[in-house]
């Protein structure tokens, strides 16, 4: 049976919320999945197996509630998708250049063109931000941190996400391929 490499992504992992990795890979493995990675401590995780993505993300989603006593958002990609999400950056010069300005935001349903447009009214010169098939890119060439937009987007692009720079996505998709070997 054909086996897939799915990304795992945690929403809201760092500071209170923690997801020990060592423990997270020891039970991942457990429960069957395969070539089981993570990458830093801030709710990535990397799996193979032969189900499904709906039946991935409800075994890990039991896990951690049950394990971990998590309960936030869990997003499962396959490594075709984040291949395609990082084809589509719309901000793919700056993320060459300055990586860490530049985020994907994997975003669980469609937000409102006015939450987009309330965030976009936000940025200053430069900045910006595009929703291309369920990913919201941002960039922040002056810093997410000091970005009104970046400030904003959480509460206001209402919808359940989950945010990584592009070093991060980059080096989630170099994971995903070594999983898939």
């Amino acid at each position: 049976m054909k086996r897939t490499v799915y990304l795992i992504l945690f929403r809201g992992v760092g500071g209170k919320t923690q997801l020990p990795v060592q423990a997270l890979r020891a039970k991942l493995t457990e429960a069957g999945f395969e070539n089981v990675a993570t990458y830093i401590n801030s709710g990535n995780a990397i799996v193979r197996s032969s189900l499904n993505r709906k039946k991935v993300l409800a075994t890990i989603v039991e896990l951690c509630r049950t394990q971990f006593d998590f309960d936030k958002a869990i997003f499962a990609v396959p490594l075709a998708e984040w291949d395609d999400l990082i084809a589509r950056n719309p901000f793919a010069k700056a993320a060459a250049i300055a990586p860490t300005t530049v985020h994907a935001a994997l975003l669980e349903s469609a937000p409102r063109t006015e939450d987009i447009e309330r965030i976009r009214a936000c940025a200053v010169t430069g900045e910006g931000i595009k929703v291309i098939e369920g990913v919201a890119y941002l960039h922040t060439p002056h810093g997410f941190g000091k970005c009104k937009m970046a400030e904003k987007f959480d509460k206001w692009i209402g919808v359940t996400n989950t945010a990584r720079n592009w070093n991060t996505v980059l080096k989630l998709a170099e994971l995903g391929r070594a999983a898939d070997a």
